[in-house]
């Protein structure tokens, strides 16, 4: 099982400010992100970044750019998976909460399962978290079909694969789904971050 940062985003809601770059409870987002990754799977995961300063933010880390650059979330999802063999464990750098044991266990489902992709349940508008998930390598040659037909939606190639859900009744044996979901993408949303942080201490 690989790792991947997934870290592509323009942050346009943030002024252009890096958001993954951004501290909650005096820790850096991605860095928060790159060692819950690495705490599961073999090795460290792949950080998959556009912006051109990008290998200097953790320079130890394999560092490449979109496969088909501008094709937002879903481009981002195709690049981890087809830049190496077997799965590939992905999460969005901007989500400061996600814990090894949620990760763990739709690692598990994958495995234990015969499944091209694990997902977790949630209560947010797609009502799954396709930046926090496990995609094989079937999901490559469907996800390049979306692509060419223009569909970027970032679970548009479900129809095409054998999909796994780690229902919403599971997430909450891991904390609570608004909070382990949360993801940082304006000056509002830090602010609560850090609220929710200092809760949590």
């Amino acid at each position: 099982m690989r790792g991947a940062v997934l870290a592509g985003g323009a942050a346009s809601r943030y002024g252009g400010t890096p958001k993954g770059l951004l501290e909650v409870g005096g820790q850096r987002i991605i860095d928060r992100v790159v060692d819950t990754i690495a705490s599961v799977v073999r090795g460290m995961p792949l950080l998959v970044a556009n912006a051109p300063d990008a290998v200097s933010w953790r320079p130890e880390l394999e560092t490449i750019p979109d496969v088909h650059p501008g094709f937002g979330t879903l481009g981002g999802i195709y690049t981890a998976v087809t830049a190496g063999d077997g799965p590939v464990l992905c999460a969005a750098w901007d989500m400061p909460f996600l814990t090894g044991p949620l990760l763990r266990s739709l690692v598990e489902l994958f495995e234990e399962g015969n499944y091209d992709a694990v997902l977790p349940e949630s209560s947010g508008r797609r009502g799954l978290e396709p930046l926090c998930a496990v995609y094989g390598p079937a999901c490559g040659p469907a996800i390049e079909q979306r692509l060419t037909a223009g569909d970027l939606r970032a679970i548009s190639f479900h129809p095409d694969v054998r999909v796994g859900i780690l229902s919403l009744a599971r997430v909450r044996d891991f904390g609570d789904p608004e909070q382990l979901f949360f993801n940082v993408n304006t000056p509002a949303d830090l602010e609560r971050a850090e609220a929710l942080w200092r809760q949590r201490a």
